[in-house]
Formats: structure tokens, C-alpha cells, sequence
């Protein structure tokens, strides 16, 4: 397996593996699927200031991952959200971890502090996966979306990435 920087090429590819998720799963609240055009938007924004990457396993793109701002206020400038998807089939087979793992070093790096996840419950899965990579739980919003028929509760885990310092150097 091999984790990149996606360019824009991915983005059809990025599209196809998140469309299920948005149109048949819980675990992303959008409505309609994002095509090619606004999947390679949404690459070039993240590659400003966070970081969008793709594992290729076989020569075929297996999944991504992607972080963003957690809050536009300016003392939340040091936090962002991150997230993964993983192709159908390709799932439990170590793409997640190896996505996350390269994206958190690439927002420490950075000189991010603190990334954010939201997990739609129930998903042990992913909060596995949070857990394993050492996010911490820091509560549940109940109710919170809307989405196939039911309300929805997302679970927010947080992992510090760097020191706590009085001054923290910007991130770049």
C-alpha cells in the first residue's frame, strides 16, 4: 500500500468510493454525492492549509482521508477535523489506520495540536479505530442529524498531536 497527496486526477476516484457512503449510510450526513468537479475542489481546499491523501493498493485508489478546520474562529486555528473513507472491499484491511496514521503526522507536522473525529453512532468500527490510534472520547451530541429516516447521535473523539506550549507556533 502506498499513501500520497491526492491531486485532482483522484478526484472522480475519491467521488466513487464516498458516494455509497452518502447515499446509503448513516456515516456522513450530506444528501447528494459531490461529483468529480466538486470532489477535486474540496482536494485543493484541504491541501491549502490541512491535508488530502489516497492509498493506493494495486494500483487502484483503496481510499482517502482528509482533515479541515474544526471552527473558523481564530483560537481554534491550531484544531481541525479529520476523516477517512475506505472503498467498499477494501474495508479491514489496514487503508483506514494507514491513512489516518500519514495524516496525522503530515497536521503534526504542520503544527496542528488537535484533530477532531465524529463518528455517527452506532459505528464501533470507526470509534475502534479512533480509539486505536489514540483519540480520546469526549462526548456524544444526541440527536444531532437527520438522516434515513431516524435521528442520529455523533460521538467526538480528539487527539493532542503536539505539546502544550503558553505560545504555539502558527500552523503552516
Amino acid at each position: 500500500m502506498h499513501v500520497r497527496d491526492a491531486t485532482p486526477d483522484d478526484a472522480a476516484l475519491c467521488a466513487a468510493i464516498y458516494a455509497p457512503y452518502v447515499t446509503g449510510s448513516v456515516i456522513t450526513f450530506e444528501s447528494e454525492p459531490p461529483d468529480a468537479g466538486a470532489m477535486a475542489e474540496r482536494i485543493a481546499a484541504a491541501q491549502v492549509k490541512h491535508a488530502w491523501l489516497v492509498a493506493e493498493r494495486d494500483g487502484a485508489v483503496a481510499g482517502y482521508a482528509y482533515a479541515g478546520p474544526w471552527k473558523a474562529r481564530p483560537a481554534y486555528r491550531w484544531s481541525c477535523e479529520a476523516t477517512v473513507y475506505v472503498a467498499a472491499g477494501a474495508q479491514r484491511g489496514g487503508v483506514g489506520r494507514a491513512l489516518y496514521a500519514a495524516l496525522l503526522d503530515r497536521l503534526a507536522a504542520r503544527g496542528y495540536r488537535t484533530v477532531v473525529g465524529g463518528v455517527t453512532l452506532p459505528n464501533d468500527a470507526s470509534v475502534g479505530l479512533h480509539r486505536a490510534l489514540g483519540f480520546e472520547p469526549v462526548g456524544t451530541f444526541p440527536r444531532i442529524g437527520w438522516k434515513l429516516g431516524e435521528w442520529r447521535d455523533v460521538h467526538y473523539l480528539v487527539r493532542h498531536l503536539g505539546p502544550d506550549s503558553d505560545r504555539p507556533a502558527e500552523p503552516r
